[in-house]
């Protein structure tokens, strides 16, 4: 089903802010991968607006959806997600990266209500959603599993492990968002490995694949409630999006996957996503 004006409108929203989130949270602590948790904030607000059941109140519910994080440097943007969406203070997003807070530069075991794995060794998230959504389906649960993972995680065997698995397993009820940045650490991701053609890949692990614009929301919440996927396979979203979205000096600019943002650029970047 189609989201709703008044829908649309708050995953709008709700992605603006946590892009305005990270950038403040990037510039205090002085963390790195501003320009990964950018790119994927329209998905994180797209699942946590218009997709996921889940419940802030209580984020243990056996029955709730999970959504793992697997590109687990874009910790600032899942952070900022939880916060906003109610499961913690925003307040509490003041710590982030600090010495001796749980909500580190990668997603930690406890480090925040509603964070689902500890990830940030690429390659992990997939194999995880793998056995959340088998075991929900042994139990007799309707839970749906979403894994976000980087482009660059496509580098990784136990990703494509985890694909065969899923697509033998007919795993109906996990979907993996892959945020197609174009980017790695060290330069392109296709002159890095071979990714393309990569929808072709996944459709080859017995995947259902769409492909969409990673900034529209509308679309990204219509990819994702295709869960469970009528063709009875796992469904992937190749997600196509601008690294560093959002703000216009940092977009498609890869020095800001280890760059923190100064007082004169957060100041820019605040000015460009207030006025958008």
């Amino acid at each position: 089903m189609p989201a709703t004006t008044d829908t649309v409108a708050a995953m709008r929203a709700a992605a603006k802010e946590i892009r305005k989130q990270a950038v403040m949270m990037s510039h205090r602590s002085r963390a790195a991968h501003l320009g990964s948790a950018l790119s994927c904030a329209d998905v994180l607000a797209a699942a946590y607006w218009g997709v996921l059941r889940v419940d802030p109140k209580n984020p243990a519910d056996p029955d709730r959806d999970r959504f793992i994080l697997s590109k687990g440097h874009a910790a600032s943007a899942l952070f900022a997600t939880l916060a906003l969406r109610g499961f913690f203070p925003v307040e509490a997003l003041a710590d982030y990266a600090k010495p001796g807070c749980h909500m580190e530069e990668h997603p930690t075991p406890h480090s925040a209500p509603g964070v689902e794995a500890a990830t940030g060794s690429l390659g992990h998230g997939l194999p995880i959603g793998c056995g959340m959504a088998l075991g929900a389906r042994i139990a007799g649960r309707h839970t749906r599993v979403f894994v976000l993972m980087s482009d660059g995680e496509q580098n990784e065997g136990s990703v494509w492990e985890a694909a065969m698995f899923a697509g033998g397993q007919k795993l109906t009820n996990l979907c993996a968002v892959i945020d197609f940045n174009r980017w790695q650490a060290t330069g392109r991701s296709c002159e890095v490995l071979a990714l393309e053609p990569l929808a072709d890949k996944w459709r080859a692990f017995g995947w259902s694949v769409v492909e969409v614009d990673g900034h529209d929301v509308a679309a990204l919440a219509k990819a994702m409630n295709g869960l469970p996927d009528p063709s009875g396979k796992p469904l992937a979203i190749v997600a196509h999006t601008v690294k560093g979205k959002g703000v216009s000096f940092m977009e498609d600019d890869n020095n800001w996957h280890y760059r923190a943002p100064s007082d004169d650029d957060l100041a820019r970047a605040l000015a460009e996503l207030e006025g958008a």
